[in-house]
């Protein structure tokens, strides 16, 4: 496996973990079918949902970028340890959800919804160490990241296409979910087969702030 491959197929696992958590929302999408009796309804949510989502990773990855251009690289890692480790932490003791209204919602009330679930999540930076090309066992540099870039035309043409990848496999895992639980297993599922995933979601944050701090500088 190349670095590069290593890139892209990590965005995608990402991707898929993401579109998996009922928090990031296919659980939503199937709430609506549910209430309006229309699988319209649920094909229907997801691109809007899809949309917040990559609204939300997108901001992560801009800030990113620009803080490449202005800190060294070992305190950029160090910050960006920091501060995966502390959200990680809060999400473990706090794992409320942002709230929302109700399931009278529109496109635009979509796209807000996943934007501030993603968000208020954290979704966006659990890609920072992928975005920043390190690798513990590796010198720190996977050829395919934004590591390997000076915050150019090309850092912002490769931070856009890993965004979008990400977001792409996102929106496929997300609507396979949505449409399993709404055409077959139903919403009862989870009552049989709960996995607390805002756990495994803190970890996850603990655990790539940990990646970042560990990792060589390059």
């Amino acid at each position: 496996m190349t670095d590069g491959l290593g890139f892209w197929l990590a965005l995608a696992l990402l991707g898929a973990y993401h579109g998996v958590n009922p928090a990031m929302g296919w659980l939503f999408a199937v709430a609506l079918g549910l209430q309006e009796r229309s699988r319209r309804a649920v094909l229907g949510a997801l691109v809007p949902i899809a949309v917040g989502h990559w609204a939300s990773i997108g901001l992560v990855t801009a800030v990113l970028l620009s803080l490449q251009l202005r800190l060294p690289q070992g305190l950029l890692r160090g910050l960006a340890a920091a501060v995966l480790m502390t959200f990680g932490l809060y999400r473990l003791v706090r794992s409320r959800h942002p709230r929302w209204v109700g399931l009278r919602v529109g496109f635009r009330d979509l796209v807000l919804w996943s934007f501030l679930m993603a968000t208020g999540h954290g979704a966006g930076l659990m890609l920072v160490p992928v975005l920043l090309g390190v690798s513990p066992a590796g010198g720190g540099h996977h050829h395919g990241g934004m590591a390997d870039t000076s915050g150019g035309p090309g850092s912002v043409s490769l931070g856009l296409a890993a965004v979008a990848w990400h977001t792409a496999v996102y929106l496929l895992v997300m609507g396979l979910v949505a449409f399993v639980v709404y055409e077959k297993v139903g919403l009862a599922v989870l009552r049989r087969a709960w996995v607390n995933l805002d756990v495994l979601w803190a970890a996850a944050l603990i655990a790539a702030g940990l990646w970042v701090s560990l990792a060589p500088l390059g």
